[in-house]
Order: structure tokens, then C-alpha cells, then sequence
């Protein structure tokens, strides 16, 4: 892979970064302080071609690589790390499976909206009681004539309250284990479907999360996104994407947050000098640039491969894991930088630190990263083994 950003990469990035210092970072505090979805703000990433960044021209997209997502994503996550993540489930987790798994009508139908941001997509997988063992769908789904109904509850979906469109997984045949799953194109205002509950964070408040209830949700045929039995296989192909937005997304809050701290460590004065004169301070800032760059690396290379057609899961899930523990660290040392002033609302370091927290869970908890790869590491052994 070459690693020297194109100058179309290098475009896209600065005036994705001008946008997010100018239009977000200033209101991201009030954002979250509120718990207020940022219309406004989504709006104008649309028109920047955020919303649909690999969606092809023809189908109303940006038709911009997969780095060229991921370079977006850490720049608007640090702006706002809210916004960041409602980009990244659009693309990632609703553009995405729909252009690799839709019918072309399908497609001509969804993606222009989607893209355009004149709709918003939130993706359905998780339930109350199952979270990482997605296989285990209590959701489900029986025939009706030639249309679905589908019955069940979903947990932790975001985007949930304002979306229009929700990819829903759910259990046709139980007997069949994970080849039993379908997935479905569910309009969010079918007769069924409500928003159960609003759920209260920790961090990323500006984004809704929400408990979705379909009752007799009645859809037709085509609402069937694949082939039957294919609902697992959409759901994992479309998380290994989706862990590469949630790795720049963990980069984007933890560059911002070192930012912060550089700023404030040069500026504050103790004991006679600036804080960042201490050489324990600088420790901090090495480890926190070399973390971060590490990161994006790790990010870039699983971006690439995608983009090339290759197969990238245990790429996508060293990036993951590495970016959003990374992004824990880096956040810490951020506040600590801070002092007493990084525990208060005052000053961001504590909204990075609560941002972050989240990327180690969503998408994949970082032990299913680990599963995951260790998984391949084990495989090529045993093969290894037997030539």
C-alpha cells in the first residue's frame, strides 16, 4: 500500500477539517450538553457528499474510495463525535449492504435518498438479550401470502428515533441456526413499527439511540434484502465495514483530544513554566502522537483492501480494536493533561474521554475483535500444520 495520500485524499481532508472546525466543534458541547440531534449540521455534511461517500454518482453518491470514508470520518468525529457516528452508520451499516446485497431497483429506489441525506438509514441487529451473539435473533419473521410479517424488539439502535429506513434482521427458521436469518428493508413509519424507548448515555448524547418495537410489521416481498437465509452473512460482511468507521471515528475523538490537551498544556503555567515543559507531560504527548498514528495506519491498511475487493475482517478487526482502546488511552492522559479543569464541562477533555468509551463496544466489543482475530492467527497455523 502506498501511503502517501493522493491529492484528491489530501483535498477531501482539509476541507473536511475546515468544515468540522468551523460548523461543529463549536457547537458539539451544546450538542451533547442538550442530548440534541444535530439536523442542521447532518444537513451540511450532506451537501459536502458525507452521507453517501462510496455510493456511486449514478445512485446520488460521492463515488469516493474507502480511505477517502475513512479520512472523512476521523475528521468529522473530531468535530463532533456524534455527528460522526450518525455518518458512519449511514454509509457503513445502510449505503453499504444495500449496495453489495440490493436488487438494482432496490438500489435505484434507496440510495439516491439515503445518499443525499433526504433520508437517514439505522441498522437493527441487536436485542435485549442478544448483543455480540448476533446469531441468537429472537426477532422474527413469518410468511404472509407474498409479503413478511415480522415481530420482535431491537436494542441500541442508532439513529433509531430519527431514521427513515431500518435494515431489521430477524428469524425465519429457527431450525436452520444462523442460515435461518433474513434481513429486511423496513420503512420506519410501516404500521408496527415505534420507537419504544430513548435511551440516556454517557456519551455521543447529540445521537439518538433507541429501542425499536416492530408488532405485525407487514412488508412486502421486495422488502427481502439478499436471498432467505442470507441475513447473518449480510449482517457480519456489513460489521467489517462498519469497524472500520467506528476505528476513525475512535481516531478523529482521541486526535482532538490530544489537540486540547497540546493547547492547554502550552498555555497553563505551573511551578514557573508551562505545563508542557515537564518532561512527564511530553511522555504523554509521545506516547498519545504515536498511538494515534499507529492507528490510522492500522485503519488505512484495512480501508484499502476493502476499496481493492480484498478480503479485510481480521484487518478491519486490528484496526477496530487497536483504534478505540487507543482512543481510551489517549483520551485519559488528555484529561489528565487538564488537571482538575479536565473533569469538568468547561473544557472538552471529559467529552472525549465519555466519547470514547463507546467505540470499544459498539460495532463489535473489543473481545469480539479479539475472537475474531485470533480465529485467523489459529487457522493459519493449522494450516500451516497440515502442508
Amino acid at each position: 500500500m502506498n501511503f502517501d495520500l493522493t491529492a484528491e485524499h489530501m483535498m477531501l481532508r482539509d476541507s473536511v477539517r475546515a468544515f468540522a472546525r468551523e460548523r461543529l466543534a463549536p457547537v458539539a458541547a451544546k450538542l451533547d450538553e442538550a442530548g440534541e440531534y444535530p439536523r442542521a449540521q447532518i444537513a451540511a455534511m450532506a451537501e459536502l457528499g458525507l452521507l453517501g461517500v462510496s455510493v456511486p454518482e449514478d445512485l446520488g453518491g460521492a463515488g469516493m474510495d474507502v480511505l477517502s470514508y475513512a479520512i472523512a470520518m476521523e475528521e468529522i468525529s473530531a468535530g463532533c463525535a456524534s455527528c460522526g457516528v450518525i455518518m458512519s452508520v449511514n454509509n457503513s451499516l445502510v449505503c453499504d449492504p444495500i449496495m453489495k446485497f440490493g436488487t438494482d431497483a432496490q438500489k435505484r429506489r434507496l440510495l439516491p435518498e439515503l445518499a443525499s441525506g433526504k433520508q437517514l438509514g439505522c441498522f437493527a441487529l441487536s436485542e435485549p438479550g442478544t448483543g455480540s451473539d448476533a446469531a441468537a435473533q429472537t426477532t422474527v419473521v413469518q410468511s404472509d401470502g407474498d409479503g413478511w410479517v415480522i415481530n420482535g424488539v431491537k436494542n441500541f439502535i442508532t439513529n433509531g428515533r430519527e431514521a427513515n429506513l431500518a435494515i431489521v434482521f430477524a428469524m425465519a427458521d429457527k431450525s436452520q441456526g444462523v442460515k435461518g436469518i433474513n434481513a429486511y428493508l423496513v420503512p420506519c413509519d410501516a404500521r408496527g413499527f415505534s420507537v419504544a424507548k430513548h435511551e440516556r448515555k454517557l456519551g455521543i448524547r447529540a445521537s439518538s439511540t433507541a429501542q425499536i418495537a416492530l408488532e405485525d410489521v407487514r412488508l412486502p416481498a421486495d422488502a427481502l434484502l439478499g436471498k432467505p437465509g442470507d441475513g447473518f452473512k449480510v449482517a457480519m460482511s456489513t460489521l467489517d465495514g462498519g469497524r472500520i468507521g467506528i476505528a476513525a471515528q475512535a481516531l478523529g475523538i482521541a486526535r482532538a483530544a490530544m489537540h486540547a490537551a497540546r493547547d492547554y498544556g502550552l498555555e497553563r503555567k505551573a511551578f514557573g513554566k508551562a505545563v508542557a515543559d515537564f518532561e512527564g507531560i511530553q511522555f504523554m504527548f509521545a506516547d498519545m502522537a504515536t498511538e494515534i498514528d499507529a492507528a490510522r495506519l492500522l485503519i488505512w491498511r484495512a480501508a484499502d483492501m476493502k476499496h481493492k475487493g480484498q478480503r479485510f475482517t481480521t484487518e478491519a478487526a486490528m484496526a477496530k480494536v487497536f483504534a478505540s482502546e487507543m482512543s481510551g488511552r489517549v483520551t485519559d492522559k488528555a484529561l489528565q493533561v487538564f488537571g482538575g479543569y479536565g473533569y469538568i464541562q468547561d473544557y472538552p477533555a471529559e467529552r472525549h474521554w465519555r466519547d470514547a468509551r463507546i467505540t470499544q463496544i459498539y460495532e463489535g466489543t473489543s473481545e469480539i475483535q479479539r475472537l475474531v482475530i485470533a480465529r485467523q492467527v489459529l487457522a493459519e497455523g493449522a494450516a500451516g500444520a497440515q502442508r
